[in-house]
Formats: structure tokens, C-alpha cells, sequence
């Protein structure tokens, strides 16, 4: 057995690192009742969100129905496996059943068509706990997203992994360095799963575990780049620039966004002209690489950026943080809103029975001014989160205060039902039928005065 399943954790006690996490996780199930909305735990593979839901149903003492994405989830699929078992309680005799759908984000093509809409009726109708996993939280449709309560997981840091893979070292018996350690921990980017697959890896024969016996996979390029930043800054000899820029695992158009994104780190204002100059020069070579095919150029590219920023930043070394280039952040907030775009455009189309492009080009602007005339209510029949919302209003805090008003009526709406359903199930009560009395007690009755005391309705 591979010592990633082997040494997967068992209890919430266990899993490593993410604490506030895991006590959201814990706290969550602790409280649990079938009012309760799911979990939707998301995050990069590798750091725990399977093996958290897992050692939850354990120590909860829970049995657990799983449906993943190496599954066909058509809708009939979802409603028959997750949507019967969060109804019907647990055949072996557990306290609860808990339902997990992994790979959430994962809900795309034919074979998965109708499966957003069976797990919202699954989430709707369920009467057992539910946790949902996933890697990107805005791969989700909205209408899932509103009805979840979600939990981010974190990248592990490598001080984080280090521990553990000594544990594991001492576990197998197996003598490893401290050198090796961190290097494998540093190697994982956060993925502790990668890290004990890497550990196993490299261990397999062998008794004992230095740096030299560590062969990874992959570098921390964050380290790299950065190493490679800070030369430039300092007073670092041509070759060891090079050398440097060859070591990163990135290509030179990337090196050169990392350059100019930090160009005001390493250069004053008097030198800033000529700085770009030699970017601009690098830049030119670039896009001789790609249009003739020719890489052989890339080391022409690497040079006069990496040279001639240097000679301009003229060793004084770098005094703030580096920070990854500003376009990649607007690159990712583009991604996003393209995202929210086409997952409102791909409900709104359904429900018009119009193509995409068509309502993009002819509708869009219609649909808006209506939106912005009625939020509420189309936020309500969209099931809109405040960013699919923010799409049309273009105002965060209104659209915000809109999807909390709008979830607050449908749980205030959700309750007066429930009312109304559990008064229908009990029946009035009917007054009591008063026994037969014999003739004689009967005449008796008749005859008898009223006593002083009795009270009188007129």
C-alpha cells in the first residue's frame, strides 16, 4: 500500500493543517439539523478536503454515500445515488448518512447534463448531512453556491508538511535528513498528498534519506523568481544571472512579466527610460521566436532583459516586496467575470429557448434595465449570489444587501410553510362525548338545585 493511503488521516485530529477549517467542519456537524445547509468545501488538490469529509463521518460515527466525478452524474444518476440516500436513513444502523459530492466543479458536458438541477432538488429535499468538494469555488453554478455554506482549504505551507513526513520516516523505519525533508515539503507547493507520494518515492529500497536521494518532480518557482528578481537588484555577475534564469522553470515571456511588474523595485526614475528600453529590445526578440518558431532567440530575449535591467538598476539592491505581475490579477478578475457571464447567459438563454450570442448581442442590454428596475425579484427567480447580481447593478453593496434580503424572505417564506404543513397534519381536536347516564341519575340530575357556589355564564 502507498503510504498516501496508508497514512490518510482517520479522525479530524489528524488532518493537517487548515485548524480553522477543520473547527468550521466540526462545529458544522456538531450543530447539524435538516435545516442545515451543505458543505461545500474547495481548494487546490492535495490539502485535505476529501480526507477531512471522511475523518468527519468518523468520528461522528456517520456512514458515508460518495458519488465522484469518475462517475456518469446525469441527473438520474445524482437523484437515484445522492438524492435517495439524503432522504432515507442509513441501512447500517448509523446515527446519520453522510452524502458527499466530490469534484462538484466538475459538472460539465452531456453526461453530466441536469446534474446542477438534481443536486439543487437533492439539497432542497435532503433530511441528511451533505458536503459537497471542489476545486474552484466559482466553477459551481450560483444556484448551488447560495445554498451552501462554504469552507476554503488552504495550500499547506512547507513548515506545515515537514512534520509529517518525519512522522511518517519514523513510522516505516526509515532514517531521513532534515535537507531532505524540506526539500520534499518545498517541492509540494502546498500539496501534502504530493509530498508523502514524492516521500514513498524516494525511499522505496532504501533505509536511509538524504538530499542526494531526493529527486522531485518539481521546484518551488515561486523561490526561484524571486531569487532571480533579487539578483537583478543586487550586484550579481552576468553569469550567474544566466545561470539563475535557466534554473527557472518558466518561460522567457514569463520572466519578462515578472520583470516588468517589479521594474520599479529595481530601477530609480532616471533609469526607468532605459530599463524599458532594453524590455521593449527583449520583447521584439520574443516575437521573432513566435513567429519564425525559431526558440534558439529566447536566449537573446533573456539576456538583454536580464543584463540590461541590471546594468540599470546598478546593484542597488531590491527594498520591498515582490509581487507577481498586476496583469495576472487583472487577468484572474477578467476569468471570473467571464465566468459569472456565461453561467447567467447559459440559464437566461435556457429559460428565453434563445442562442447565447443572440442574447448577448440583441437582449443583454434589455435584460439589465430590467434587472436594474427589479433585482430582487429576478435575483430571486435566477437564484443570483450577490457577484451574478453585481454583473447587472455594477454596485457591490447593493447587490450584496439585495441577495441578503432576498435569502431572508425565502427562509422566513420556508418556515411560515413549514407551519402551515404541520398544522394540516394534526387534526382538530374534537370535544368530548359525554357518557350515558342511567334514567334514575338522569332525573335526579334534574331535580337537583343549583349549589350557592356555582358560577353562572348571564
Amino acid at each position: 500500500m502507498d503510504w498516501a493511503e496508508k497514512y490518510r488521516p482517520v479522525r479530524l485530529a489528524d488532518i493537517v493543517g487548515n485548524a480553522s477549517a477543520v473547527q468550521q467542519v466540526a462545529r458544522w456537524a456538531r450543530d447539524w439539523t435538516h435545516k442545515s445547509k451543505p458543505l461545500l468545501i474547495y481548494g487546490k488538490p492535495g490539502i485535505g478536503k476529501t480526507s477531512c469529509a471522511t475523518a468527519l463521518a468518523n468520528d461522528m460515527g456517520w456512514e458515508v454515500t460518495e458519488l465522484n466525478a469518475s462517475d456518469q452524474r446525469t441527473a438520474a444518476v445524482i437523484e437515484r445515488i445522492a438524492g435517495g440516500g439524503s432522504t432515507t436513513a442509513s441501512l447500517t444502523g448509523a446515527a446519520r448518512k453522510l452524502i458527499v459530492l466530490d469534484e462538484a466543479d466538475n459538472l460539465q458536458g452531456t453526461a453530466d447534463r441536469g446534474g446542477a438541477r438534481a443536486i439543487v432538488e437533492c439539497i432542497r429535499s435532503a433530511r441528511q448531512p451533505m458536503i459537497l468538494i471542489a476545486n474552484d469555488l466559482y466553477g459551481i453554478a450560483p444556484e448551488i453556491r447560495l445554498r451552501c455554506e462554504p469552507v476554503q482549504f488552504k495550500a499547506l505551507p512547507a513548515r506545515s508538511i515537514a512534520p509529517h513526513l518525519k512522522y511518517i520516516c519514523a513510522a516505516e523505519k526509515v532514517e531521513c535528513t532534515d535537507a531532505a525533508v524540506r526539500q520534499i515539503a518545498e517541492s509540494a507547493e502546498g500539496d501534502i498528498r504530493s509530498s508523502v507520494n514524492m516521500l514513498y518515492a524516494a525511499a522505496i529500497g532504501r533505509q536511509r534519506l538524504d538530499d542526494t536521494h531526493v529527486h522531485t518532480s518539481q521546484k518551488d518557482e515561486r523561490i526561484s523568481i524571486f531569487s532571480l528578481i533579487s539578483a537583478m537588484g543586487s550586484k550579481t555577475s552576468d553569469e550567474d544571472l544566466l545561470r539563475l534564469s535557466r534554473e527557472v522553470e518558466d518561460t522567457p515571456e514569463t520572466i519578462e512579466q515578472w520583470i516588468e511588474g517589479n521594474i520599479h523595485l529595481l530601477v530609480g526614475d532616471a533609469s526607468l527610460q532605459g530599463a524599458y528600453h532594453y524590455l521593449a529590445r527583449a520583447d521584439e526578440y520574443l516575437g521573432y521566436t513566435y513567429r519564425r518558431q525559431y526558440h534558439m532567440l529566447w536566449r537573446y530575449a533573456n539576456a538583454v532583459m536580464l543584463l540590461g535591467v541590471a546594468d540599470m538598476a546598478a546593484g542597488k539592491g531590491v527594498h520591498s516586496r515582490i509581487m507577481p505581475p498586476a496583469r495576472w490579477h487583472k487577468m484572474a478578475g477578467a476569468k471570473k467575470q467571464k465566468a459569472i457571464r456565461s453561467a447567467l447567459l447559459n440559464k437566461i438563454a435556457g429559460m428565453m429557448q434563445v442562442p447565447q450570442n443572440t442574447l448577448r448581442e440583441e437582449y443583454l442590454g434589455i435584460i439589465s434595465q430590467l434587472v436594474e428596475n427589479d433585482p430582487a425579484g429576478f435575483t430571486r427567480a435566477l437564484s443570483m449570489d450577490a457577484e451574478s447580481l453585481n454583473f447587472f447593478l455594477n454596485d457591490k453593496v447593493r447587490s450584496s444587501e439585495i441577495v441578503k434580503k432576498v435569502a431572508l424572505e425565502i427562509r422566513e417564506e420556508e418556515k411560515q410553510k413549514e407551519k402551515e404543513s404541520k398544522a394540516k397534519k394534526i387534526p382538530p381536536a374534537e370535544p368530548p362525548v359525554p357518557e350515558e347516564q342511567p334514567p334514575e341519575a338522569q332525573k335526579n340530575s334534574e331535580k337537583k338545585p343549583p349549589s350557592e357556589h356555582q358560577a353562572t355564564l348571564f
